[in-house]
C-alpha cells in the first residue's frame, strides 16, 4: 500500500511504540519521523506489542521536505481551514489515497504531541484532514489519531481489492509528480514572476496560491517537468 505515515517531532516514546503497533494492526509499514524528539526506544518497544521490528524501520529525517519528497499527495492532519486546501474526513483521505495509488505515494502528516502542525507546515501540505471529535475534547493522542487513519486506509484498501476485478482493464494512471517536483515547479514559478515584475514587493501568498492550483491539477511527472522547463525559459532575461 502506497501510504506513508509521517510524524513530526514526536517526543513521547510510548507514542512511538503505540504508533508502530497501530501500523502493524492494519498492515502499514512505511513511516517516516522528522526531528525525532526521543531516543528511548526501550520504552517504545514495551508498548509496540508484536510490532517491535517496525521501530527499526522508520525513515529518520530532519525535515518535512525530506519525509515527503517522493510523495505525490501530502495530507496534513489539522482542524484548521486554509483557503485553497480541501478539508477531508479520514475515510475520504483513505479512499482517495487508494484511488491515487497508481499516481504515487500518499503521505499523511501528524504534528507533535503538544501543538500539532505549525502554520508553515499546514500551508506546506497539499490538503488537510481532521478526525471529527467531540467539541468538548477535540484533540486526540498522536497514536490514537494514527490508528484511526491506519484503520481507514486498510478498510479502503479492502474495498478496493474486492472491486478490482471489474476494473482490471482500466487504463493505468500516469505517475504523479512528486512533492519535490512540485516544489521545483513552485520555485520556477516564483523565479519567472520575479523576473517579469509580477512580484515587485513582498511575495505574501501569491505564489503559494498559484502553486496550489497546479497541485490541485494533479500534474504527472512529465507535466511537472514541462512546467519547470517553460517557467525557467520565461524567467530568463532577454
Amino acid at each position: 500500500m502506497t501510504v506513508r505515515i509521517v510524524l513530526l517531532r514526536p517526543r513521547n516514546p510510548e507514542n512511538l511504540g503505540a504508533v508502530a503497533r497501530a501500523l502493524r494492526n492494519f498492515g502499514l509499514e512505511d513511516w517516516a519521523i522528522a526531528a525525532l524528539g526521543t531516543h528511548d526506544f526501550a520504552t517504545a518497544r514495551r508498548v509496540a506489542v508484536h510490532a517491535e521490528e517496525l521501530l527499526d524501520r522508520p525513515r529518520l529525517v530532519r525535515t518535512l521536505d525530506e519525509a515527503v519528497a517522493d510523495c505525490a499527495w501530502v495530507v496534513g492532519t489539522s482542524s484548521r481551514s486554509v483557503r485553497g486546501k480541501r478539508r477531508l474526513a479520514p475515510a475520504d483521505v483513505a479512499r482517495e489515497a487508494v484511488a491515487r495509488a497508481g499516481e504515487g505515494r500518499t503521505a499523511i502528516v501528524f504534528g507533535d504531541e503538544r501543538s500539532g502542525l505549525t502554520n508553515e507546515e499546514v500551508h506546506r501540505c497539499h490538503d488537510l484532514s481532521a478526525i471529527p471529535a467531540d467539541e468538548a475534547q477535540p484533540s486526540l493522542n498522536l497514536a490514537q489519531a494514527v490508528l484511526v487513519y491506519a484503520y481507514e486506509v486498510a478498510r479502503a484498501q479492502a474495498g478496493d481489492l474486492a472491486s478490482a476485478a471489474p476494473r482490471a482493464g482500466a487504463k493505468a494512471s500516469a505517475t504523479g509528480a512528486t512533492d519535490a517536483e512540485l516544489q521545483a515547479v513552485e520555485a520556477a514559478l516564483r523565479e519567472a514572476l520575479r523576473s517579469r515584475g509580477f512580484l515587485a514587493g513582498p511575495e505574501r501568498h501569491a505564489v503559494r496560491d498559484l502553486a496550489a492550483a497546479l497541485r490541485r491539477a494533479r500534474l504527472s511527472r512529465k507535466e511537472a517537468r514541462l512546467w519547470i522547463a517553460a517557467l525557467r525559459t520565461m524567467g530568463r532575461e532577454r
